[in-house]
């Protein structure tokens, strides 16, 4: 079986890459930079833009199954390069899958595609999209998301993943941000901390993944839908980040502020940033003060059910191999 993962030298993408490997799948990696390491594992690297189309149609030149999970991600940025990447460059996948008459497309979304600012707390999947996207990245990955899913069809088949807030060694992003924030003492909870959201370890992504390529092979009533991915165990995020700390030798978060005056902060920073034109991303974002003070988990019973997916990894063995691969305190 030959499976082409978009973005192979990412978080997400790196991890699937080895395992599609060790299944015994042929693996080509497309991504903007070369990565070695995956050749090194007998991978094929192809280097490319998901907006150039012919570099997308070339990836998939004898490919079964497209694991499409490159993205623009972050939360800062023009609206312009997020919808290049994650939205024409979705439409590319979409229309290369087509010509290479490829049968299966497994996107990687996000949960976050259907935020809308108020608390989610054990929804499923028929929650809709919100009207007014809280950022550009969540409106470009709920437009490609739809684009996806609409490509269903006989010839073509498409679902929809959804994990929330992936995290585990090789994280690059999430934890090493929060540790950053903590050591500069600018790390401040949001809120009165008691919200609650769902994690998704890394493991447990890619084997959502390897469960929708058998269960979209076998079963076509799985297909043209999204779902929701998570450990299944929504966490106290302020307690979870307060765990991670303190297994990091730094001070646990004794500081908090008002959501209301959190998000005044962070629109006037936001507007500072397009004033000055200032492309580094702002300290704090009405995105991430929405993400921090508000509750975000969810039913994954679709998942379970339709993919056969079980996550394996529990929140508290998460926890402790993702604490393991952190720095010592003092290096």
């Amino acid at each position: 079986m030959n499976a082409l993962v978009t973005g192979g030298g990412g978080f997400i993408g790196s991890a699937l890459v080895h395992e599609l490997v060790k299944t015994g799948y042929n693996v080509t990696s497309f991504s903007r930079s070369d990565y070695p390491e995956l050749r090194e594992i007998g991978v094929a690297v192809k280097r490319g833009d998901l907006s150039d189309r012919e570099a997308v149609l070339n990836s998939c030149d004898g490919i079964d199954i497209v694991f499409h999970v490159a993205a623009k991600a972050g939360y800062w940025g023009s609206y312009k390069d997020y919808y290049e990447t994650n939205v024409r460059g979705t439409v590319n996948i979409i229309n290369a899958c087509r010509e290479k008459k490829i049968k299966w497309l497994i996107f990687t979304s996000s949960a976050s595609v259907i935020f809308g600012g108020t608390d989610i707390e054990g929804l499923d999947e028929s929650l809709p999209y919100p009207s007014r996207p809280l950022s550009d990245y969540t409106a470009t990955k709920a437009l490609a998301e739809q684009y996806v899913l609409k490509a269903n069809c006989s010839s073509l088949r498409t679902l929809a993943l959804r994990p929330h807030i992936v995290l585990g060694p090789g994280d690059k992003h999430i934890i090493p941000r929060v540790l950053a924030q903590a050591r500069e003492g600018k790390l401040l909870q949001i809120g009165d901390g008691n919200n609650k959201t769902d994690i998704s370890y890394i493991d447990n992504v890619v084997s959502a993944h390897l469960c929708s390529a058998k269960a979209i092979m076998n079963n076509p009533e799985v297909s043209g839908k999204a779902y929701f991915i998570s450990n299944g165990e929504p966490v106290v995020i302020w307690e979870y980040i307060n765990t991670i700390l303190k297994k990091a030798g730094l001070e646990s978060i004794n500081k908090s502020v008002p959501v209301r005056a959190a998000f005044i902060y962070a629109a006037l920073t936001e507007l500072f940033h397009i004033i000055f034109i200032i492309r580094k991303e702002p300290r704090l974002t009405r995105f991430l003060v929405h993400e921090l003070s508000q509750s975000h988990w969810f039913n994954i019973n679709s998942a379970r059910k339709l993919l056969g997916y079980n996550p394996g990894i529990s929140n508290m063995e998460g926890l402790k191999k993702l604490i393991e691969a952190l720095p010592k305190p003092g290096r």
